[in-house]
Parts: structure tokens; sequence; C-alpha cells
């Protein structure tokens, strides 16, 4: 009897998130999902590991259509969860680390700001597949647990992702898969291979106060860049509505001519 695929699901909206157990009912199908997700709502946590988290770890139990399941809550940011998780809770690394399904999409160069890109990260880092996987919403679902939203259509893509990564999915420099599902997607919505767009999706704004000494926190607006390039994560979302896989790789390094930039450095010349 084969064994079976072992699956470390989180998230950023918290162990309370319905995107979550959308994930987790859906990936269940293929292996045995244990789900370590912050306790708190993470989100623009990105990979962060504050000093000050507590790290406890609580035991849970939610009711998932007519299972119950065993959960672990984390006082702690999302790419924390994905380390105590592999740390304390598991007894081997498990076959493929997921993170979602978020409330709203992490598209464009402000990614590294999502808590479920983190997580993912955090995940790859240790060597393991890692899958991120976001549904399209309007902002002001953003950092709620409305049940307005469905996540059936983003379950099922996050469901066959996962697959094809069990099956063995194995590419030069891909460390990690984001896919973004469009609000209205179905089954049956194509899906394109995508870059990350350079350009900047979530914009901060500024906070409206009577002084700088009061607490305000800082606002954003999506803005569609109207030269968005096409083989982008924002287009196919946005403009194409499909969609957007992104491999993602833990190499930061700018993709330039490192000889000629030290060559350039060295001698001051750009010849």
């Amino acid at each position: 009897m084969p064994v079976k695929k072992q699956i470390l699901l989180t998230n950023d909206d918290g162990i309370r998130s319905p995107g979550l157990w959308s994930a987790a009912r859906a990936l269940s199908e293929l292996g045995f999902v244990t789900v370590a997700a912050p306790e708190a709502q993470s989100s623009g946590a990105g990979r962060s590991m504050p000093a000050e988290s507590p790290g406890v770890i609580r035991e849970e139990w939610v009711e998932v259509g007519e299972k119950r399941w065993k959960v672990y809550a984390i006082a702690g940011s999302p790419a924390q969860a994905v380390d105590f998780a592999l740390l304390e809770l598991l007894e081997a690394p498990p076959d493929l680390v997921v993170a979602g399904i978020n409330y709203g999409e992490n598209v464009g160069s402000g990614v590294t700001v999502s808590g479920t890109i983190g997580a993912a990260l955090e995940g790859a880092a240790h060597g393991i597949p890692a899958l991120a996987v976001s549904l399209e919403t309007e902002s002001r679902y953003h950092l709620t647990y409305s049940e307005e939203v469905n996540f059936t259509c983003a379950a099922y893509f996050a469901a066959y992702f996962a697959d094809k990564m069990l099956a063995g999915l194995s590419w030069q420099d891909l460390d990690l898969l984001k896919v973004e599902v469009p609000r209205e997607a179905t089954q049956q919505t194509p899906w394109r291979i995508t870059r990350l767009s350079r350009t900047r999706y979530y914009v901060p704004q500024r906070p409206e106060r009577r002084r700088r000494d009061l607490p305000t926190q800082l606002g954003y607006s999506t803005v569609l860049d109207p030269n968005i390039e096409k083989d982008s994560d924002v287009y196919v979302l946005r403009v194409e509505h499909k969609v957007a896989v992104t491999p993602l790789s833990l190499d930061l390094t700018s993709r330039t001519d490192l000889g000629r930039l030290e060559r350039v450095m060295r001698d001051g010349s750009q010849g």
C-alpha cells in the first residue's frame, strides 16, 4: 500500500480563516494534511521572525464538513508557524508546504510583504516544495473572515497544482509556485505561467490624522498600471482574468551581467 503524502498547510489570515479550511478540505483528497497557522490575523507579516512572538502552540479542534480536525494555533508569524511545525510537530519533513488560501491577491513587486508568500518561502528554505495560493477579492474582505467569499474554485486550483508538485514537479530555480485565482474563476478558467510584475500593485496611502503622535495605520489602494507587462501575474489576473501561476526563486540575485558590473565598479568605466 503506497505511503500517504504529507502536506503542511498554513496561512497568514489565521487559524479560523474559511480560506484555510477550504484548502484543507481539497488537499485532504491528496494526502494527510497537518494544519499549523498563526493564532491571529497576520497579513503583511512577510517572512518575518518577530523576536517578541511567544511561540506558544495550542491544539484546537475544528469542524470541517463532517470531520473534526486537530489543528495547531501558533502564537507567531506565518513563517514562524512553518518553523514550529517542521521542528516540533512533524516527525519528518512533509512532501509539500502549502500557504493559503489568502483573502486577496498577492501580485507585483510587493509580494515580499505577504505573509502567505513568506510562509511558503520559509518552507522552500527548508528544501521542501512549496505552494502559495491567493484569491482575488475586494479590499474590504482582506482582513476579514467573511463568508461572502467563495473559496471553492480557488481550492480546486490549490489541489490541482499541489497534485502536480506532489507528483514530483521539479524545475531549475523553482522553489515556490505562486497561484493567483480570479474572483470570478471557474474550474474551466485557463491558467498561464507568468513572471512577477515589477509594478507596485498595492500603494500605501498617506494617513489622515490631526497629530503625528496619534496612533494610526497606513491605508492602501490597488493600482493597475496601464503599461503593465503582458506576461506578468498582474496582467494575467486582472486583465485576462486567468489563473496566474508564477514560479519564484529563493535566489534574489539580480539577473544583470555580474562580471560587467564588477568591472564597472572597479574601474569606473561603463564601456
